[in-house]
């Protein structure tokens, strides 16, 4: 697929939502009001679990291609409770991840959860996963403080591309009768789900509409489809907004499906 962001970019952007992220913590009044996207998280959660979650990350990645799984953190890397020093620990936890991504390089290969999708489990990979899990939790911080903001448009067009080759691709068989599902965003990009026994693959439409693509994708028309804003699109596969609040298309029981399929199980 063309237009991909590339790994320089994955970094300033983490960077820059992590900002973004710590922006909306030091804003909130009380850590402890509850996350209405996460609701069974408060802020405080929220952000353990963002800067936590981003130094088991990075332990991951610098662990390389032999790890056979999540690496831990070498000594005490758990949050702290005192509001004023959490910032700052959250913006260690965003260089450790920078750090050990910039040393790994963008193709070290290095494990990774999703190894039965098209995501790669490289350095890549990691850096995009990263980019756009903190920027879905940027979103709900945002939204906690009252301050949401849409996903910036740069970031969201590659968060749909993401989430759908990470979440929504595999060689397991799909469980239901073939079907073929576009999402459209707004800002011109395309993307079509091609659901088969053969599992489930993404291709990049050229434009709007069923048209051929340059993988040789089939001009036929899709079975359902879903349009949206890059940022309503990703929140709504990421269960931020409602899938319904968005445009939708044919057999609306297809996405009920893709919700409720989980291949690993």
């Amino acid at each position: 697929m063309q237009d991909t962001l590339e790994f320089t970019d994955l970094l300033r952007l983490i960077d820059d939502r992590s900002h973004a992220f710590r922006a909306a913590i030091s804003a909130a009044p009380d850590l402890d009001v509850r996350v209405p996207t996460c609701p069974e998280w408060t802020l405080y959660d929220l952000a353990k679990h963002l800067g936590e979650g981003r130094r088991v990350w990075a332990a991951t990645v610098a662990a390389g291609p032999d790890a056979t799984g999540k690496a831990v953190p070498q000594g005490d890397w758990t949050a702290p409770r005192d509001r004023e020093d959490l910032p700052a620990w959250l913006a260690a936890s965003t260089r450790l991840l920078l750090d050990a991504l910039r040393e790994a390089g963008p193709d070290r290969r290095c494990w990774a959860f999703w190894g039965r999708s098209q995501s790669p489990r490289t350095a890549t990979g990691v850096a995009r996963r990263q980019l756009h899990e903190i920027a879905v939790h940027t979103y709900d911080a945002q939204l906690t403080v009252g301050a949401a903001q849409p996903v910036p448009e740069e970031v969201a067009l590659d968060g749909v591309e993401e989430f759908l080759s990470t979440f929504g691709t595999t060689d397991v068989a799909w469980p239901h009768e073939p079907a073929v599902v576009d999402y459209h965003a707004a800002e011109g990009r395309s993307w079509r789900s091609l659901l088969s026994d053969d599992g489930s693959r993404l291709a990049r439409l050229p434009a709007p509409g069923a048209q051929p693509g340059p993988d040789g994708t089939p001009a036929v028309a899709a079975d359902a489809s879903m349009a949206g804003t890059a940022s309503e699109l990703v929140l709504a596969l990421h269960d931020r907004i409602p899938q319904e609040s968005l445009k939708l298309d044919g057999d609306l029981r297809l996405f009920e499906q893709l919700m409720e399929w989980d291949p690993e199980r």
